[in-house]
């Protein structure tokens, strides 16, 4: 048989026979007197095995060393190594696809947001927000929520979301002192009525958070993009209020 014949008969590509001799998988055959190879039974049977055995999940490697072994220990190893990785797999994808099913509940109900999908924990506390006004400080709230959702450590995760629940019931009235910021300057007196209101919506834990420097980008760049000075300094002033409040007297 000729490498194109091989190939079909066993279901590969020319390319792959060509490959696995590269790797050591399948032996050199003898070759005809004009230079072309020649296969047989043998090759073909082994050419079946190295398929067989990538189908199963195998890498090359280790279908060499499985072809290496022949009384056939290393096989069993290795099948049981991959039996395990494949469970491994199986209990990832059910979990994705009962995530899944949920986001698609949400969809169909028209409850997803556009910031999503989130995990559970923020969904919820989203749903719990209700109907948002039409507020372009909430919209970025909600932005920034989102992105912590992805970034913040899971072993954060819950801390993070217990602060959140406790902070959203109350910032309704925030999200409107803040816009009514937008393009005022720092020192504008607007700024401490906006700072006190959000800084009594915030849970004294929030006053361990130290905010990032202006300018120092990453999440400084996300947090301040699109704010007035205002806007920024009743933030950064209601930080520093929870702090001290966190800290209490001297």
């Amino acid at each position: 048989m000729r490498i194109g014949e091989i190939a079909a008969l066993v279901g590969v590509t020319p390319r792959a026979v060509r490959h696995y001799h590269h790797l050591g998988l399948l032996p050199e055959p003898a070759r005809r007197a004009n230079g072309y190879r020649e296969y047989g039974v043998r090759d073909a049977v082994l050419l079946a095995r190295v398929r067989r055995l990538a189908e199963l999940g195998l890498g090359l490697d280790e279908v060499r060393d499985v072809l290496a072994d022949d009384e056939g220990r290393e096989l069993v190893e290795v099948l049981e190594e991959l039996d395990e990785d494949l469970a491994r797999q199986e209990a990832v994808v059910r979990a994705r696809r009962a995530r899944l099913a949920e986001l698609l509940g949400e969809a169909r109900a028209g409850r997803l947001t556009a910031e999503g999908p989130v995990s559970p924990e923020l969904s919820g506390i989203l749903a719990g927000l209700g109907e948002l006004p039409d507020s372009p400080m909430a919209a970025k709230d909600r932005e920034i929520l989102a992105l912590l959702d992805t970034v913040v450590p899971e072993e954060e995760r819950a801390r993070l979301m217990e602060l959140l629940r406790r902070a959203a019931g109350s910032a309704r009235e925030v999200y409107g002192l803040l816009d009514a910021l937008a393009g005022a300057a720092a020192d504008d007196p607007r700024v401490t009525e906006a700072a006190r209101a959000l800084a009594g919506c915030l849970p004294d834990e929030v006053g361990g958070t130290e905010l990032p420097a202006e300018g120092s980008g990453g999440l400084a760049d996300v947090l301040f993009a699109d704010l007035s000075p205002g806007q920024e300094a009743a933030v950064r002033l209601a930080m520093r209020w929870v702090r001290e409040r966190k800290e209490g007297p001297r």
